[in-house]
């Protein structure tokens, strides 16, 4: 049984890891849109930008709808961080007392 589970649980956490990369670039790319930085005509642009909202979209349109803007200022990212965090903590304290 520990053979599957400790290998389960790195993939896991690697995937997390990963996904909050993808968050932060999401987050970046969406500010240098904002204010004209990148060219959004640019085929490089754009193909980076649909791979990257077409991954965090779906789960920060889930958060938006249960956590209201503040002031203008989009909170889904951090509460989509802290939730990864979360996540996170589960898996090793799971970790530590499955194995």
């Amino acid at each position: 049984m520990d053979i599957l589970l400790a290998p389960l649980f790195a993939v896991l956490q690697i995937a997390l890891q990963l996904y909050s990369w993808v968050v932060v670039v999401a987050i970046i790319l969406s500010w240098l849109q904002a204010f004209h930085v990148v060219n959004n005509s640019n085929q490089f642009v754009a193909l980076v930008g649909r791979f990257v909202f077409g991954l965090t979209e779906p789960v920060l349109q889930y958060i938006r709808r249960g956590v209201p803007s503040v002031g203008g200022i989009d909170p889904s990212p951090v509460v989509l961080f802290l939730a990864i965090f979360f996540i996170q903590r589960v898996l090793t304290q799971l970790q530590i007392r499955l194995l």
